[in-house]
């Protein structure tokens, strides 16, 4: 194996071990982000008519649900199992299409998630736990 390669998996893992730690994050901020709107908190500010309105307590058990899976996944890729960074690209895509739809509601946070599944999603794809 070349010596490039050799750094690009070593980046690439650390950067998966990194993306762990972010999914358990972003899971657990999501979960009391899902709370927060269940609560109908004033940190949610509901706006003008948006095409893909769903009433807030629905995005909040929406982000409640995603973040006690997201945070699960994140656990289970410190394993580095191939099922667990499958499902952790999936369900970081998943994310950014949630955040997508909720950038209205918290549009900073959401560009915020999107960047960070981004990062994830290319940290798993390439990482290769069999050649470290």
């Amino acid at each position: 194996m070349s010596e490039e390669s050799l750094v690009k998996q070593g980046v690439a893992k650390g950067t998966s071990m990194g993306g762990a730690v972010l999914l358990v994050t972003v899971g657990v901020l999501e979960f009391l982000q899902g709370i927060s709107a269940i609560a109908k908190d004033d940190v949610i500010v509901v706006g003008i008519e948006y095409t893909y309105k769903f009433d807030v307590t629905t995005w909040g058990w929406i982000h409640l649900v995603l973040g006690v899976i997201v945070a699960a996944v994140g656990a289970a890729l410190f394993t580095g199992a191939t099922w667990a960074r499958v499902a952790a690209m999936v369900l970081c895509a998943l994310s950014i299409f949630v955040n997508f739809l909720w950038l209205p509601y918290y549009p900073l946070w959401a560009i915020t998630i999107i960047a960070l599944n981004a990062v994830v999603i290319w940290a798993v794809a390439t990482w290769n736990p069999d050649e470290i």
